[in-house]
């Protein structure tokens, strides 16, 4: 079933692992990546702020989190496929909170691996 998707680039294959058990890779297309920098809003920040000091969870943050690194995911994946990949490899995930000199803040996510065809 994965191979049959593989074939039709329906899906690319994302992983943190160097290789693939079971499977055959036939070329490497090079590194691949994905960004997301999204703006946090000074009133979520005030917020998450609060909750932190209480113990609780900030979910607005959590989503904002989940939400950056689809779009990373997204972005290298896509790079891949334009590089005729079926696969990433290797794949690392990088988070950063950059503290502008106003006070807000942005939140950036990096995704990288490498791209490459399995043989099937």
């Amino acid at each position: 079933m994965l191979g049959q998707a593989l074939k039709k680039r329906e899906t690319i294959l994302v992983t943190t692992t160097p290789h693939l058990e079971g499977l055959r890779i036939a070329a490497y297309h090079g590194v691949v990546s994905g960004e997301a920098i999204m703006g946090t809003n000074i009133f979520r920040d005030i917020f998450a702020g609060i909750r932190d000091i209480v113990g609780g969870r900030s979910g607005a943050y959590e989503k904002a989190l989940r939400k950056a690194k689809a779009i990373a995911l997204r972005e290298m994946e896509e790079e891949a496929r334009r590089l005729g990949a079926n696969a990433v490899i290797s794949v690392a995930i990088g988070y950063e909170n950059i503290s502008l000199r106003d006070g807000s803040g942005m939140l950036m996510v990096c995704a990288s691996g490498t791209a490459v065809t399995i043989a099937y």
